[in-house]
């Protein structure tokens, strides 16, 4: 009897936890989703502020992923509770524990393999001839329709390069 009530007093606190955590990493993913490569937004800081226009003529576009560095670890987080919480309704006791334990890394790793597929954005590598003959390359999301011999807008200063159509 005092095993049965025992281990439905520590339950319940370790699911309380494991849902707060759950929560709280999937709030702290959803706050560094944010992160973007797109050529139409700009952050409150680079809004009014003068920037650099050059113009010039596509010469290649080529298919790219852009991968956000790091990660916030968010996914580990809510993975491993949710994970843990799910395990823990299997067995009892010793099994109990072991299954938990091992629901918990399991999760884990499954929530760092979706933070990472999270984490990245179709993208394009374009190749700019400008006006005055250099040659630039920039890298930015695939939200902008862009063709080999297209003329362009190289827009800089003050953040990204962004390349916009003419």
């Amino acid at each position: 009897m005092f095993s049965t009530s025992f281990r439905g007093s520590v339950a319940r606190p370790a699911r309380l936890l494991a849902l707060t955590a759950l929560v709280g990493s999937l709030s702290v993913l959803a706050a560094c989703a944010n992160d973007n490569a797109s050529s139409s937004v700009y952050n409150y800081g680079q809004a009014q502020r003068e920037q650099i226009v050059r113009t010039g003529t596509v010469e290649a576009v080529r298919h790219v992923t852009i991968q956000k560095d790091g990660t916030s670890g968010a996914g580990v987080l809510a993975g491993g509770a949710l994970g843990g919480v799910a395990a823990s309704t299997i067995g009892g006791g010793t099994g109990n524990v072991l299954a938990t334990i091992g629901g918990g890394i399991l999760g884990a790793i499954a929530g760092n393999a979706v933070e990472n597929q999270v984490g990245k954005t179709s993208g394009l590598e374009i190749t700019v001839r400008l006006d005055n003959g250099e040659t630039r390359v920039i890298a930015q999301a695939a939200d902008v329709t862009v063709g080999v011999g297209q003329r362009v807008r190289l827009i800089s200063g003050n953040g990204p390069t962004r390349v916009v159509p003419m």
